[in-house]
């Protein structure tokens, strides 16, 4: 194995902007779909970045961008109590990852497994891929995001989402090496480039931006409301983290949840999350298509990060840049995120599988099939609904119905000594 820890600089900035172009495409994605500034997502996930690094002893090669895990909550959020109490929310959710982080480092991470099986954690996170279908499909069709208003022609529209998707599908199977990391781009440039000669992109916003200016940064108010309504969709995103921790540690034989200690891990993800939310941009989360990049290349030097974050936050102050991503149309994304949302949805299934959670048993069924039906049915009981419902119940069922052994699932049981 090559060790890329005492590589030249400009070869480690090579590396970590190759590392930012994997994430790219998601990490713009979400602001975009959710009304959020792309610059200001930029800026904090390349600060996110270095807060976790800073938190974590620089030990661990992980990037952190946009959770798509809240897109749905952001925009119902938005709807319900505006953009700067929504912030105050995404705020309190980064916090409730750091109360988690002081539980971790209390009583160890037993007690994780305990309160967020793979029984709890797979419905909830394949409710967040499901819920958003539509979302997908309106896109896809020309329309807004609910679906309210024709923005492209619904031909047009279907015509240029369905390439998009192709080209994302084509790269994501049959490209080779780092081409194959970066199937959004490619669905972005094809999907771009059909718009441009279908005439529905209008490039007004690129002549009138600047070259520099600075983000368009927006400071949070608070209120219970909002708060009450956001918290519980982080318990999810916290899940993924343990299992991207999990995974980066698989690909680079090292165990990070001993060192530097998933108390640690969960702390740096709150701080990015909290700090993206004091300056108007999405929450952070760890992304495995980085991780994936990491496999790929075999560069497990975590300084490749600090300059992929460094590249973003500079990239923020590029006007002209967020103005283009901004002119992206929407049956682009629209059928990008058909594969994106999808993708979500079979992570919390491969969650099941992976872990054998016998589904068999009564308990395992009313869960998964509840926490399902809730969250993408969008029920409402009193502050909570959708996907803040859904993972309080699950966490409810798992902790009230009896034979919690069998729902850790068959591997962990097992794994136990008890």
């Amino acid at each position: 194995m090559q060790d890329h820890s005492n590589d030249p600089v400009w070869k480690q900035a090579l590396a970590g902007s190759q590392m930012l172009l994997v994430a790219f495409g998601a990490l713009v994605l979400m602001p975009l779909i959710t009304g959020l500034d792309p610059n200001v997502a930029l800026f904090t996930a390349g600060v996110g970045t270095l807060i976790f690094h800073i938190v974590t002893g620089g030990q661990i090669p992980i990037f952190l961008a946009s959770s798509f895990a809240f897109i749905a909550p952001i925009i119902a959020a938005k709807g319900r109590f505006g953009l700067e109490e929504t912030l105050g929310g995404l705020m309190a959710a980064g916090i409730l990852y750091i109360i988690l982080s002081g539980a971790v480092r209390l009583r160890g991470t037993g007690f994780v497994t305990r309160l967020l099986p793979p029984v709890v954690i797979a419905p909830v996170i394949m409710t967040i891929g499901l819920g958003l279908a539509p979302l997908a499909v309106h896109m896809a069709s020309g329309r807004t995001g609910d679906g309210a208003a024709e923005l492209v022609p619904y031909n047009t529209a279907i015509w240029i989402a369905m390439i998009s998707l192709t080209v994302t599908i084509v790269m994501s199977v049959w490209a080779k090496g780092i081409f194959r990391l970066v199937p959004i781009m490619f669905g972005v440039i094809v999907g771009y480039v059909l718009s441009w000669f279908a005439g529905i992109v209008d490039t007004t916003a690129i002549e009138q931006a600047a070259w520099f200016s600075v983000p368009n940064f927006v400071a949070p108010a608070f209120s219970w409301g909002a708060i009450l309504f956001m918290i519980p969709v982080a318990i999810a995103p916290a899940i993924e983290h343990i299992g991207d921790v999990l995974a980066i540690g698989n690909v680079t034989r090292k165990n990070y949840l001993e060192k530097p200690g998933l108390h640690r891990t969960l702390l740096g993800d709150g701080l990015a999350t909290s700090a993206a939310s004091m300056l108007g941009g999405p929450p952070n989360t760890t992304y495995s298509e980085v991780t994936g990049a990491v496999m790929l290349t075999r560069n497990f030097n975590p300084k490749v990060m600090w300059w992929a974050a460094v590249v973003a936050i500079v990239l923020a102050f590029v006007g002209k840049f967020g103005a283009a991503l901004q002119t992206i149309p929407v049956p682009v994304m629209g059928g990008i995120l058909c594969l994106l949302f999808g993708s979500i949805a079979v992570v919390g299934l491969n969650t099941l599988i992976r872990h054998q959670v016998d589904l068999s048993q009564s308990r395992n069924l009313v869960i998964v099939g509840v926490t399902l039906v809730f969250g993408i049915g969008n029920m409402v009981l009193g502050q909570l609904e959708g996907i803040a419902l859904c993972a309080v119940v699950a966490i409810i069922l798992n902790l009230v119905l009896p034979g919690e052994k069998e729902a850790w699932g068959r591997k962990i049981y097992e794994s136990k000594n008890d």
